[in-house]
Formats: C-alpha cells, structure tokens, sequence
C-alpha cells in the first residue's frame, strides 16, 4: 500500500495537468472550409433562397396576370439606372434627382423634428406638470393620419415643397418626443439624487447624466422617426408633385409603366434600408 499512494498521487496529477492544458486542435484545409461553409450557410443560404422565392411567387402571379415579370422588370431597371440624372424639364427627370429631392425632403423635416422633439421629450419627461399638460394634446394629434396634415400645410404655407416637409415634420416628431419622454421619465431616482447631494448645476446634470442615460431611448425614437418620415414622404410627393420619388410613381402611373412602379417601390426600400442601417450604426457607436 505504501507503493501505491505516490503511483496514484503521481497519476492524479498527470490527470489535472493534462486537463489545465488547452488542447491545440490544428487548422487544416478541409476544417477551414468546413467553417467557411457553416458561416455560409447561416448568414447567406437563408436570405438567397428567400429572395428566390420571392422571385418564383413573382414570376408565377406575373404568367397569371398583367403584372410585368421579374425578367421585363429587371430590362426596364437597366434602362432607368442608365441615365438616372438626365433632365428633359422640370417633370421629366431622371430617377436620381427624384430619389435626391425626396431625401432632401426627408433631412429637412426629419432635422427640424429631432430639433423640437427631443429636446420637448426631455422637458416633458423631467417635469411632471408639463407632461401632464402635454398629455391630451399629445394623445390627440399623434393618432391623426400624416396625409391629413398636408392641407393644413398647404394653407398655411401656399407650395407644395414646405407643405411636404410639414408633413414629414408632424409625422417623425411624435417617436423622438415619447421614446425621450419615457427614457428620462424610467431614469434611475439614485441618478438624481447624487446630482442634487452634489449640487450639480443644470448643464452638468443633463450633459453628465440625464443625455447619457437617455441615450438609448433617444435613438430607438431616432431611428422610428427616420423609418415614418421615408414612409410619409412617398405619399406625400404623389399629392404635391413636382419632383421626388413619390412623384415619380404617379406619373409613371398615369403613363400606365407599370414596370417603372415596381423599380420605384424598389428604390424605396433599398433607400429605407440603408438609411435604417445608418442609424443602427451610429446607435451603436453610442451605445452606454
């Protein structure tokens, strides 16, 4: 028994150091594709066989109807980003200007909502009676719909161009002012209490504490209110005319090109999308 005790000591510790030892599994060629093609496979094969779908369901309610086919499409799309900042006058315009003067549109109106919205989310969420105040006016004008507004905007302002951008205004404005009213309102009390303890004055509590605490709510408002007002301005444009995207599908309507519609719901979405991703990638960048 005295012989075994330091064999079986020795063998315990042969056991622990062998299993503290990372084991150093070698990269081969046949291990890196397999890695490479499960990445594939997650991330690529889902989207690709979707948008194949997509295309199939297309192409079969195409062969059943007059809607034009993802291949006649694809001919028009071809013709249409060929030349996509030609002018032949004020209303014949390429795609390119059209898609350059609805975000034009879209900056202007969303920029003066971010400028009235969120600083009224941080006033309303921090002193109880003026959100109290603010509470019917705001449950009563948020549901209006957006196009209800563009009357009044044309009253009011006797053209087309600042009448679409009261619209996107009074439509984007609604997201930022709520998401900054909620963020400071479920602000933690112990924030505000070290800030009165240490007598902080008024630009050092909002800069130090209330805006980065804010922040995350502020752009989930950010990023609602961009996705509403490219949504608004399309509708916005088909009543006002002129030049823009939203102009362009009417009057491609009235000329029955059916083909250039579905180019320009297209473009809508691909614009949408990267201006959502746009705004993903800066709330991450500020993420606390």
């Amino acid at each position: 028994m005295k012989k075994e005790k330091p064999a079986m000591l020795a063998a315990a510790i042969a056991v622990a150091n062998a299993r503290s030892v990372p084991l150093m599994t070698p990269v081969t060629g046949r291990s890196r594709a397999s890695v490479a093609w499960q990445s594939v496979r997650r991330h690529v094969v889902p989207p690709v066989l979707g948008l194949l779908l997509f295309t199939l369901l297309w192409a079969l309610i195409a062969g059943q109807t007059e809607l034009p086919g993802p291949v006649k499409t694809w001919q028009s799309a071809v013709d249409v980003f060929r030349h996509p900042f030609y002018q032949n006058g004020p209303n014949d315009q390429g795609i390119g200007w059209n898609v350059l003067h609805s975000l034009t549109r879209v900056g202007i109106g969303f920029g003066l909502a971010a400028l009235v919205g969120i600083p009224c989310g941080f006033l309303l969420g921090y002193v109880e009676f003026l959100r109290k105040m603010a509470a019917p006016i705001v449950s009563l004008l948020r549901p209006v719909s957006p196009l209800a507004w563009l009357p009044i905007g044309l009253y009011v302002f006797k053209q087309a161009q600042p009448a679409a951008v009261w619209v996107i205004f009074i439509s984007s404005v609604w997201p930022m002012l709520l998401n900054t009213a909620t963020g400071v309102m479920q602000m933690p009390q112990d924030y505000l209490n070290v800030a009165r303890v240490l007598k902080l004055p008024p630009w050092t509590l909002f800069s130090r504490i209330l805006f980065p605490a804010v922040l995350p709510h502020v752009l989930t408002g950010v990023r609602l209110s961009i996705g509403v007002a490219w949504l608004v301005i399309v509708a916005a444009e088909m009543l006002t005319g002129g030049v823009g995207l939203g102009f362009w599908v009417w009057d491609e309507w009235n000329n029955l090109n059916v083909e250039h519609i579905i180019i320009a719901i297209f473009v809508v979405g691909v614009v949408g999308l990267l201006l959502e991703q746009m705004i993903l990638l800066v709330a991450r960048r500020f993420r606390y």
